[in-house]
């Protein structure tokens, strides 16, 4: 057995699980915190407003680091990228846990959103060292682990809050993320390389590009939609984000390949995964917040934090089964075909949500049905990523794909949000029935146009026909740690 035959053999066995913990530990990150915002505006003596940003810092700094993290691992080796973004999530999670200040805990959440790196990496490395026979299950597993994580971090938290303290969200985190840093020692390095220098230019014109509009969906709820704040910080973004296109596809080593993500497979999979972003996160914000609404109002079922991620838990579970049966799915039938039968599926479920979402037992099994649907669908996207690009390109191409799923569930939530605060009012401080049948309508209008995008994605062989660096080895090539 020769030494990358050897590697492959050892990434496909423990590295699956080494990865499986790593995007654990960031996607519960992205949610846990949620439950308890509450508690932390009166342990920290702050205002909910101050409090908004452990949110909003994560968020943008994870928009920010994804598709960098992703061209790191292209130039300099993915298995050395994942274990300091691994590290450094560590460190935001012990900072973040011992805070005794508001602004201590945001900047502890910027430094956690490094984590916002291991999907791209993950992808990477699946694609580069695991065993041709393994890759799409583990591909989609890793992908369905991006979205019941959300739920479970929901779950989580709640957990966390109801029987312990709101520090161990992220002592939690910190555990999770510092043993999948030293299972990476295990895996295998990248033999395939993109050499060149970092674009500075490209990641500061990126950042302000990306910031710009986050910080304005995260405030929508406060200022509306309509403010001039929001609408001008997102025209000013949009319109940097317009010179960061054009300044890289003039940039002789680019942050991002524009022409690579113009290609019509991957093109047409991230406005299918941006749309499934949308739908996902409204839908993960709409089912707690009915949980938790008192039963009084007729819709309600007056559950606890706990009670509302218990009643998410099996969606969470049947997201993870149809997420690793995509892969066996898509080498039959091809990587499309799960991700318009499971978009399909969860349009089916969430219009019928938007109907019937008065008893709690019909929610649970909606919810599965949704959710078993987007995680059939959510893992044929890294397959038809990885497989539309040249192995020296997954990286950023995957970074790329993750950041628009992260642009559109920041959207679908806000959306979610604002059609719910529209229906209060001074005399009603809870959200109408009717606001919520609207949300789920407009979750489910967006799943479809997603359904439809997918449709619309070409078959293509991987993308050899696209100039790309010659690939350098590194001198511990494919060997383990």
């Amino acid at each position: 057995m020769n030494g990358r035959d050897a590697g492959r053999e050892q990434a496909g066995g423990g590295g699956l699980l080494v990865l499986a913990v790593a995007a654990g530990a960031y996607s519960l990150a992205q949610t846990a915190v949620v439950p308890g915002l509450g508690q932390l505006t009166k342990a920290l003596h702050t205002s909910s407003e101050n409090v908004s940003w452990v949110l909003t810092g994560y968020l943008v700094s994870a928009a920010i680091l994804t598709p960098v993290g992703g061209r790191l691992g292209d130039m300099f080796g993915k298995r050395r990228v994942l274990a300091l973004a691994l590290a450094g999530f560590t460190v935001g999670s012990v900072v973040a846990a011992l805070s005794g200040s508001i602004w201590v805990l945001v900047a502890a959440r910027v430094v956690q959103g490094a984590g916002s790196m291991v999907f791209p990496l993950c992808f990477g490395i699946i694609s580069d060292a695991f065993p041709a026979e393994r890759r799409p299950g583990a591909l989609g597993l890793i992908s369905a682990i991006a979205g019941i994580g959300a739920g479970g971090g929901l779950l989580m938290g709640g957990l966390l809050l109801d029987h312990a303290s709101w520090r161990w969200i992220f002592w939690a985190g910190a555990i999770m993320a510092g043993l999948s840093a030293l299972g990476t020692l295990r895996l295998p390095e990248s033999a395939t390389r993109t050499p060149g220098r970092v674009d500075l230019i490209g990641a500061l014109l990126l950042a302000v590009g990306l910031t710009a509009p986050l910080i304005a969906l995260t405030r929508t709820t406060k200022w509306g939609w309509a403010d001039a704040r929001t609408l001008g910080l997102i025209a000013a973004g949009l319109l940097v984000l317009v010179v960061f296109a054009w300044f890289e596809n003039r940039t002789a080593e680019p942050l991002v390949n524009v022409r690579l993500l113009a290609r019509p497979v991957v093109l047409g999979t991230n406005v299918a995964t941006a749309l499934i972003g949308f739908g996902m996160f409204g839908a993960f914000v709409l089912i707690p917040q009915i949980a938790e609404t008192p039963a009084a109002t007729g819709y309600g079922f007056g559950m606890t934090a706990t009670g509302a991620g218990l009643l998410l838990l099996p969606a969470c579970l049947v997201m993870l089964v149809t997420g690793g049966a995509a892969g066996a799915f898509g080498l039959r039938f091809g990587a499309r075909t799960p991700l318009v039968v499971g978009l399909l599926v969860a349009v089916a479920g969430l219009a019928v949500l938007a109907g019937v979402h008065h008893d709690k037992w019909v929610v649970l099994a909606l919810s599965a049905v949704v959710f078993g649907g987007i995680g059939l669908g959510m893992a044929a996207v890294p397959n038809l990523i990885v497989g539309a690009v040249p192995p020296d390109a997954t990286g950023q191409a995957t970074g790329v794909n993750a950041l628009v799923r992260s642009v559109g569930s920041s959207i679908g939530s806000q959306v979610a949000a604002t059609v719910l605060a529209g229906s209060v009012t001074a005399l009603s401080p809870l959200p109408t029935d009717s606001a919520f049948t609207e949300a789920f309508w407009i979750g489910a209008g967006a799943t479809a146009c997603a359904a439809v995008a997918a449709l619309l994605i070409p078959r293509e062989r991987r993308g050899a026909d696209l100039p790309a660096p010659a690939p350098v080895s590194d001198a511990d090539g494919v060997r383990a740690g």
